[in-house]
């Protein structure tokens, strides 16, 4: 019997078992993976109060090493099944606990085109705020059509040189509104009815080549590529003990609590407005401290 199981290892699981820990809680955290979340892939992280820089593996090795040296359990096993009896289900095994933290983040959704993984990092973002800065007075693309990549779009070309916006159709998803403040920027472009159908570069991302609906391919020269085509969270095997909206993600009137009593949730597989690792561990220390004063 553990106090708390956390289901997860991102900033925002590996946070909330930092804190029952120190509240002298038995702690178990179960993760699919490798601990440390999408936050691995960044190589620099510059908008984390308190440090200036630091990278992505370094923050979530040092986060580990913490929450390790408290006396977390780690069992690396992906989850199958929660019950409303706080019964967690592995591929392995069955634990039980007082209360469960869901943490399970989400994945950014890709192109699936050659060598993306290969330029995480070295040219490629899915985090405008978190690596807009690197790519001051540089040429960029954002691809996407919803708000995502609108408002990503909006808040690079503050930044940038030179921004091209790249959608597969001819209208967007997101709000007009949006569409309209882009438009009156004299360094974007858009590019409609086309998707990047080639990523360039050596070591790091070069340029892009573009294919339009007449299967025509267009060169483009550019330093960064930021991704906005969309998340998806891991939650349907959850769906028993929480409710999910209609992109998947689990649904919290206060942002903690599920519809399960004892059951709670944390960081970016929840509904919210904005998924930033300050928001991550925002979350799991407010899902832990709730989880203890609620513990029976």
């Amino acid at each position: 019997m553990y106090d708390l199981i956390i289901v997860g290892a991102g900033p925002s699981g590996l946070t909330a078992a930092m804190y029952a820990l120190r509240a002298n809680k038995k702690v178990l955290v179960l993760e699919a993976k490798a601990y440390g979340g999408q936050i691995v892939n960044a190589s620099r992280i510059e908008n984390y109060p308190g440090i200036k820089e630091i990278s992505g593996f370094d923050y979530a090795n040092n986060l580990y090493e913490q929450v390790r040296d408290l006396g977390c359990e780690f069992k690396y096993e992906r989850v199958i099944e929660i019950t409303p009896d706080l019964h967690v289900t592995t591929s392995k095994n069955t634990y039980c606990g007082k209360s469960v933290i869901i943490a399970t983040g989400a994945e950014h959704k890709k192109l699936d085109i050659a060598r993306e993984d290969d330029y995480i990092g070295r040219g490629i973002s899915y985090c405008a705020t978190c690596d807009g800065n690197f790519y001051k007075n540089k040429t960029v693309a954002v691809v996407g059509g919803g708000n995502t990549a609108l408002i990503d779009a909006i808040y690079l070309s503050n930044i940038v040189a030179k921004l091209y916006l790249i959608h597969r159709r001819d209208t967007f998803r997101g709000e007009e509104k949006y569409v309209n403040e882009l438009k009156k920027k004299e360094n974007v472009e858009f590019v409609l009815n086309s998707v990047i159908d080639k990523i360039n570069g050596e070591e790091f991302l070069t340029s892009i080549d573009i294919k339009d609906n007449d299967d025509k391919i267009r060169n483009v020269l550019i330093d960064g590529l930021f991704i906005a085509v969309g998340q998806k969270p891991q939650n349907e095997i959850f769906k028993n003990v929480v409710d999910l909206d209609e992109n998947g993600y689990i649904i919290s009137d206060d942002g903690v609590h599920t519809k399960t009593q004892h059951i709670y949730v944390a960081g970016d597989t929840r509904v919210k407005n904005l998924r930033q690792l300050t928001t991550a561990v925002s979350d799991g220390s407010q899902a832990a401290t709730i989880a203890i004063n609620e513990m029976e």
